[in-house]
């Protein structure tokens, strides 16, 4: 909570021309996260490095993010591998625990399934069915069925 007050406090206390310093301390810190983050991803096995991001890293827990509860599940399966190779580096030497978080994708908007036509073939087979069907109603509804036939 700490750190979101002194980042308002940061740019609110800036005056409108004075952003220089802010903004060379935001661009050091960003190229030290994607340093970090590229470090921390080679240490992730190859097959669940898609859909997974580094977080931070405070305090000695190692924060991840993924897209999917199963890959969450097969990280932490292999956690101690994946911190044994991060505590190769000199700043996550301290790491005890990984943390996974589970962010899935943002929406996407989906198409509108298509309704898929009937054979030839199906609308024969329904046809049939029709014929040796006693229950009036079933026989309506299948006869009707058997009328989307596909050109």
């Amino acid at each position: 909570m700490a750190g979101n007050s002194d980042q308002k406090l940061i740019f609110s206390s800036q005056p409108q021309g004075g952003t220089g310093k802010t903004l060379a301390d935001l661009m050091s810190r960003a190229r030290l996260h994607g340093e970090a983050e590229a470090f921390v991803m080679s240490a992730v096995p190859e097959d669940l490095v898609e859909g997974t991001r580094f977080v931070s890293c405070q305090d000695g827990e190692l924060i991840l993010s993924t897209d999917t509860a199963s890959k969450a599940t097969r990280l932490r399966f292999r956690q101690h591998e994946i911190m044994e190779a991060v505590r190769a580096n000199e700043l996550f030497r301290y790491v005890w625990k990984l943390k996974i978080k589970v962010s899935p994708g943002r929406f996407d908007q989906r198409r509108k399934p298509e309704k898929t036509r009937l054979s030839k073939e199906n609308a024969r087979l329904l046809q049939e069915e029709a014929g040796h069907t006693k229950d009036k109603a079933l026989r309506e509804v299948l006869e009707k069925l058997a009328r989307h036939v596909q050109d």
